[in-house]
């Protein structure tokens, strides 16, 4: 009898996230992926370096303290002193987005295997206080579409807005 398999549409959604975003970046240089759009804004490679850090250290880090025990404080995150700190601009295009791939995959293998009620286990935030599983999963989710979302801008404004020609004043950019 094969093993049960926690069904959820976030868990979906998660596996489903690395081939949009491999789509997306299929007509993307190296030398376009590492560069900015403006100093204060993120290159396609330090979003991508950013997902890896944030699969491992934020988001199966706090899955595996909440498996660990009910309840269990979780530590905050703050991209912004990550980013600072350098933590987004060490690897490859390519390479971040292979080690994020890696860590996905062996987190949908935790998270599938979890039972219904496990969803409703929790952790505590030092600032948001009492979250769920299931809340966390959401909220995975949405942190990967809204990089998605930023990534595609990127793509939009680097890679096919400049070839536009005269149809480059109707399209309100913001990458």
């Amino acid at each position: 009898m094969p093993p049960k398999v926690l069904k959820h549409a976030a868990l979906d959604q998660l596996a489903s996230t690395p081939d949009i975003l491999r789509m997306l970046m299929a007509n993307v240089p190296d030398e376009v992926a590492v560069q900015k759009p403006a100093p204060d804004r993120w290159s396609i490679a330090e979003v991508l370096e950013h997902l890896s850090h944030v699969e491992g250290h934020l988001f199966r880090s706090r899955v595996d303290v909440i498996l660990a025990a009910e309840g269990a404080p979780v530590e905050a995150y703050d991209e912004q002193v990550f980013y600072a700190a350098g933590a987004y601009s060490t690897n490859d295009p390519e390479e971040a987005f292979a080690h994020w791939e890696e860590q996905r995959e062996e987190a949908l293998l935790v998270l599938r295997a979890l039972e219904p009620a496990d969803l409703n286990r929790a952790g505590q935030h030092p600032e948001f206080g009492r979250f769920t599983l299931g809340q966390l999963l959401n909220t995975w989710v949405t942190h990967d579409l809204g990089h998605v979302r930023q990534v595609a801008e990127l793509v939009r404004a680097q890679i096919f807005w400049p070839e536009s020609g005269p149809f480059q004043p109707h399209h309100h950019l913001r990458p």
